[in-house]
């Protein structure tokens, strides 16, 4: 062992969960857990069509399924009325 190492080669403080390199160690991966928490959450919202409600979505839906001729024009606008009211 040289000169300097110390204890296991560490200097005496050890590579365990101990003493303040311990605490360090815990306070970074819950840092970088919660880092990438609040990374994924960003993406998802941003990732979203801006501006577009629910009720717009579904809306937009109900026209498409009139186009395509899937609903009578009577079922499209008891259905509309429902989704504005």
């Amino acid at each position: 062992m040289g000169p300097g190492m110390g204890y296991g080669g560490w200097g005496g403080y050890g590579y365990g969960m101990g003493g303040y390199w311990g605490i360090l160690s815990i306070v970074f991966w819950i840092a970088l857990i919660v880092g990438v928490i609040f990374l994924v959450r960003w993406v998802m919202v941003s990732t979203r069509s801006p501006g577009v409600r629910r009720e717009d979505a579904a809306l937009e839906l109900l026209k498409k399924r009139y186009a395509r001729g899937e609903i009578d024009k009577e079922e499209f606008e008891q259905k509309r009325k429902d989704l504005e009211s």
